[in-house]
């Protein structure tokens, strides 16, 4: 593992090849993503997208937040119990319950604590356990066409089919960065339904990988989120109803008919492994020094809405 992530930080000074011996590289990650070719973008199926509606602000104006689904093999079992519960209506009338500046904005069932007022939960939901939280490595592509990062949580992390992950050699999992959807629980051992979510909106938490169950990422209304008031109770909970933000309706992208189109740029593209360098090696007019490396969340996978 040792000699696989000095390698791949090694391909990092390597970016002209991405593109072609006698290509021009663009000076700016930005630039690398609008020059990639339709053919480095692979679509996001309507199934794979959670679309949750808030009610409209104080001006009046939607506010939806639109969800990618973390794609097979990680937290399917997770993914299963949202989609179990945004097809039954689950989510409708809930609310965001909590605010935490630089940390977490998280949602469910207010009364979720209280069995006596808690909402019933839909029968036949899966249970996972802790050890579901992380997959062998043997059935993840990280590292193919991706480079290895170094990595202060892990022996390295990178990126497989889409999402930044890490790994200690013989398992991966997918990481907390900005925008990262995650499962809500209880103390040990429970591991959470799906049925309270939270996306992070500050400094990336690595400190929860592997301790909760990444589900998503959020791909389109970060701003509904990232820029509510923060909660007034301790750890950023709202200390009455009315500061909480309602939850109008929660489906998944099949389920609605004026939803735009989604694709992320593939992590095994030419034009991925050249943003990943400029992303660590900035030459253009503003830097001075190149910083020679970089952490895997501040390499947010690109993803734009198609051309319908």
């Amino acid at each position: 593992m040792r000699k696989y992530l000095l390698a791949g930080i090694a391909a990092l000074i390597l970016p002209a090849s991405a593109f072609g011996r006698d290509a021009e590289v663009p000076a700016t990650p930005n630039g690398i993503v609008d020059a990639a070719p339709a053919a480095d973008w692979i679509a996001i199926a309507p199934r794979d997208l959670l679309v949750m509606d808030l009610a409209p602000g104080s001006s009046g104006i939607a506010r939806r937040v639109v969800i990618q689904l973390v794609g097979a093999t990680y937290a399917q079992e997770w993914v299963s119990n949202i989609r179990t519960l945004a097809a039954q209506h689950w989510y409708d009338g809930l609310a965001i319950v909590r605010t935490q500046d630089n940390y977490v904005v998280q949602w469910g069932d207010p009364d979720g604590e209280n069995r006596h007022k808690a909402k019933p939960l839909p029968e036949g939901l899966r249970i996972m356990t802790e050890g579901d939280y992380a997959v062998p490595a043997a059935a993840t592509d990280i590292g193919k066409g991706t480079r290895l990062l170094a990595d202060a949580y892990a022996s390295g992390a990178g990126f497989d089919r889409g999402w930044p992950v890490a790994s200690d050699g013989s398992s991966v999992w997918p990481v907390h960065c900005y925008g990262s959807v995650g499962v809500g629980r209880n103390l040990s051992p429970d591991t959470g339904t799906g049925g309270e979510l939270y996306a992070v909106i500050g400094q990336a938490p690595r400190q929860l990988d592997r301790n909760i169950a990444i589900v998503g990422r959020v791909i389109e209304g970060m701003e509904y989120l990232s820029a509510l008031p923060r909660g007034t109770g301790p750890m950023g909970f709202y200390a009455t109803p009315q500061e909480r933000t309602p939850i109008a309706s929660v489906r998944t992208g099949e389920a609605v008919t004026d939803l735009a189109r989604y694709e992320y740029l593939s992590t095994t593209s030419a034009s991925f492994a050249a943003y990943l360098d400029k992303r660590a090696n900035r030459r253009d007019a503003f830097y001075i020094h190149p910083a020679g490396g970089v952490d895997v969340c501040n390499v947010p996978v690109p993803v734009r809405r198609a051309a319908q």
